[in-house]
């Protein structure tokens, strides 16, 4: 691992787990695990975090590729949604960060294994109603945040919120570029490349182009880029 990416274990597992899913996302390559080549098993607890960290984009290429995932990512998975349960005082985003990373487990299970019970109980969406009235501003950061529940594979309440409030969060693209903050503009990108109704002149794809140039260096940001990408043009189909 390249320490002058780390400043922490974590960090750098983060940062490999990440680039790994993006390796993928580009190469289309379903068969490998992206977790075994990042040097994750069931047994690394700072790669388990790492995973918690990524959520539900662990699965992501098999997701938009429509193929089955490695079992030994699958297995991984499910250790982080054992081992990193929300805490009571969890904030509203890590509830759908777990929420979601529980969701693609179980449309993995009903793809692969139908009829059969699934490894990870379900549970019930979230509450996301405190998305309804919160400032633009504010929307777009906690929409980047919950960036991997922008799939086409699944809808949500967190999905219809951002559907009702696409230019918001075009105005939040826009904010998030010229402040430089390029995961924020990553994943808000992401999210409008998968929703109808953004204005014509926001020109998403030459900002997407823009943001991976200054901030691709960061894998996550390469991550979200790259899913908007292929979400785009899985929709153009």
């Amino acid at each position: 691992m390249d320490q002058s990416h780390a400043s922490s274990p974590l960090a750098g597992a983060v940062h490999d787990l990440a680039t790994e899913v993006v390796l993928a996302l580009r190469s289309g390559d379903h068969l490998a695990t992206v977790c075994g080549a990042a040097g994750i098993d069931e047994d690394n607890r700072t790669g388990i975090a790492a995973v918690r960290v990524i959520g539900a984009d662990l699965l992501l290429p098999s997701v938009l590729y429509g193929r089955s995932p490695h079992p030994g990512d699958i297995a991984v998975l499910q250790r982080a949604v054992r081992e990193f349960p929300p805490r009571p005082d969890a904030s509203d985003a890590a509830v759908w960060s777990h929420w979601g990373m529980m969701s693609a487990l179980h449309r993995t299970a009903a793809a692969t294994a139908p009829g059969q019970p699934p490894a990870v109980p379900g549970t019930d969406e979230p509450n996301a109603a405190w998305l309804e009235q919160t400032p633009w501003q504010a929307f777009t950061h906690q929409l980047s945040v919950l960036a991997p529940l922008a799939v086409p594979a699944a809808s949500s309440a967190v999905h219809r919120a951002a559907a009702h409030r696409v230019v918001d969060l075009s105005r939040g693209f826009v904010r998030a570029v010229r402040r430089r903050n390029w995961l924020q503009a990553a994943g808000a990108g992401r999210w409008l490349a998968a929703l109808d109704g953004r204005p014509d002149s926001l020109g998403l794809d030459r900002g997407l182009d823009f943001v991976e140039l200054m901030g691709g260096a960061d894998p996550r940001v390469a991550l979200h880029v790259r899913a908007a990408r292929l979400t785009t043009e899985g929709r153009a189909r």
